[in-house]
């Protein structure tokens, strides 16, 4: 089981996205859960990230939204950011 930490800045972007987005709420508590279990479960679709974000990964919201993070000491996740593709890239 990994331990999920919230970065103020995602903290700030969730309020954000589920202020527009309310529908998504219960998908984002599904992904949650699946990230504690196993961040690298084929239906979050995570995948690394490179280039100034290659410190990171990503899973799949949906099709359009992303929701990034960072695995440290294998059992810490931070939340980094959230949104659409173009916009946490």
């Amino acid at each position: 089981m990994y331990k999920i930490y919230v970065t103020k800045t995602f903290s700030r972007k969730l309020k954000t996205f589920l202020k527009k987005h309310p529908e998504l709420e219960t998908t984002i508590s599904n992904k949650f859960d699946l990230l504690i279990k196993n961040p690298f479960d084929s239906q979050l679709r995570t995948h690394k990230l490179s280039g100034t974000l290659r410190n990171e990964n990503a899973i799949s919201l949906t099709y359009e939204y992303r929701i990034l993070f960072i695995i440290q000491n294998e059992d810490e996740i931070y939340l980094t950011n959230i949104g659409l593709h173009d916009e946490v890239y």
